[in-house]
């Protein structure tokens, strides 16, 4: 049997392990006994030791070798290309340290909720010292060439770096705080989705969602956890996640759309690059530009409220009177907020750029660990302008620190800056106002579909932004977005 054919083989055998995993993962967010906890953390350790031992084993190395000088097409290529840059990153990792690392990960993630429902950091910083200190010793093994923080970026976002961060954000920050203080001038929209909201209905009506933009439940379902996160199991089970809130219709419903964002991508994926090192999206940034299409730039606008009304009234007839343009408008409130994950679209990237911050400085050594809250309300005073009362709404309102997630963070705002650049690419072959307002939104998952999606992980994400685009990345198309859409909403010159 040919070398590559034997390592297509290897990694879809390794991948029913990842699948376990991740199943166990989602199990444990979402349906696990509290009191499976401490051995579920065990279990999780053994099993991500075990995978990364495959993954790293002097026969996957010699595959590769081999494999390398058998492939021609450009998706072979690509196979061999992505599985050797993992190869040789994970090879430097120790099975037991990635073991070991999973284990405090689990542990801290049980830690982090009860640390959370108590609204105290200090419940959750020796656990969080503990994982800052294995993902350093991490950083250390894959190895950088400038930053130390530059070796977590490229786990989530292949080629980007500290430098590049340092350019985007100053001027970023400026034009989103400036944005921030002519909107907060002018009058605001009433938010008519505040009240009460049957949880039943809301259920139903986060699947309705997700049935009309595309998701196949059919490959997928939708539960409750307390951060909402999507997770894919295998080819033909993506499962996402959402979380409710009785006085507020909005949170579930975005927080679907986005996770529905999510998943749309991972269904799209082609089926034969399943189980291998391709068969994931392209980076973390081109996933949450998926999920964040959908969630602002679909779900946010005002054709989105002209077809969509009329749905939503059969679920909350109190919506009836409701003038469409008042949905839209209180869909785009912008307002000075402590939550990341209900913030608005002109505040979000301040919110990431605070967290970019800590997570460098602490990986550098610039911090300690037990002076995140200090730090954290001096930037969101700075930033954002409002300060935490309590840590639950502060530095422990996030999930990704206790699972080890450094470097993710940043994905998020160069999710919003992707998202935006592709919106202007697809407006140009497509009428999109017209697609959405008549609820055509399979000609918008289609457009996304054979620019983004079939390709997988065979593009770096800067190749693949140009490829779909047209032209390199560039932030200017966001900053438009939000002047044109934001001068609109509020009726205000930015």
């Amino acid at each position: 049997m040919p070398a590559l054919q034997k390592l297509k083989e290897k990694y879809i055998w390794i991948s029913h392990f990842s699948s376990a995993f991740e199943l166990l993962q989602w199990d444990m967010e979402t349906h696990m006994p509290r009191k499976g906890g401490k051995w579920r953390a065990q279990i999780l350790g053994s099993l991500s030791e075990f995978i990364q031992a495959q993954q790293t084993s002097a026969e996957m190395g010699q595959l590769l070798s081999e494999a390398e000088k058998e492939a021609e097409s450009e998706e072979d290529r690509a196979l061999v290309r992505v599985a050797k840059k993992e190869y040789d990153k994970f090879k430097k990792i120790p099975p037991e340290l990635w073991g070991k690392f999973a284990l405090e990960t689990a542990r801290a993630q049980r830690i982090w909720e009860d640390a959370k429902r108590e609204s105290d950091f200090s419940i959750f910083s020796p656990q969080l010292e503990k994982v800052v200190e294995i993902v350093k010793e991490l950083a250390e093994r894959v190895g950088y060439e400038e930053n130390r923080y530059d070796a977590l970026l490229d786990f989530f976002e292949p080629g980007l770096t500290v430098k590049d961060l340092d350019n985007i954000i100053p001027k970023l920050r400026e034009f989103l705080i400036n944005v921030l203080e002519k909107i907060e001038n002018s009058g605001k929209p009433k938010d008519v989705f505040l009240g009460e909201f049957d949880l039943g209905k809301q259920k139903e009506l986060s699947k309705r969602v997700l049935e009309v933009i595309g998701y196949d439940f059919e490959a997928g379902r939708i539960d409750v956890s307390a951060h909402p996160f999507t997770i894919t199991i295998s080819h033909g089970d993506v499962r996402v996640t959402t979380r409710y809130d009785e006085k507020d219709l909005k949170y579930s419903f975005f927080s679907t759309v986005h996770e529905g964002g999510h998943a749309l991508y991972e269904q799209g994926i082609p089926e034969s690059f399943r189980g291998l090192p391709i068969g994931d999206g392209a980076s973390m940034g081109i996933h949450e530009s998926q999920s964040r299409f959908w969630e602002n730039i679909v779900a946010r606008s005002r054709p989105f409220w002209e077809f969509f009304k009329p749905i939503l009234v059969e679920y909350f007839e109190s919506f009836k009177d409701v003038p469409v343009d008042d949905l839209w408008r209180a869909s785009n409130l912008v307002k000075r907020s402590l939550i990341r994950t209900e913030s608005d679209e002109v505040t979000y990237n301040l919110h990431i750029m605070l967290r970019y911050e800590i997570e460098k400085a602490l990986i550098n050594d610039e911090m300690k660990v037990k002076d995140i809250p200090s730090v954290w309300n001096e930037k969101m005073k700075e930033y954002i302008g409002v300060v935490p009362e309590k840590d639950s709404e502060g530095a422990l309102q996030d999930v990704h620190w206790a699972h080890g997630s450094f470097g993710y963070f940043p994905s998020y705002m160069m999710g919003n800056l992707y998202a935006a650049q592709i919106f202007y690419a697809l407006r140009k072959d497509l009428d999109f106002d017209g697609a959405v307002k008549s609820g055509n939104f399979k000609s918008i998952l289609d457009r996304l579909r054979e620019k983004i999606h079939i390709h997988g992980k065979i593009l770096e994400p800067k190749d693949l932004i140009k490829r779909a685009t047209g032209e390199d990345f560039n932030i200017e198309h966001f900053m438009n977005y939000i002047k044109e859409k934001y001068s609109e909403v509020y009726r205000i010159s930015l």
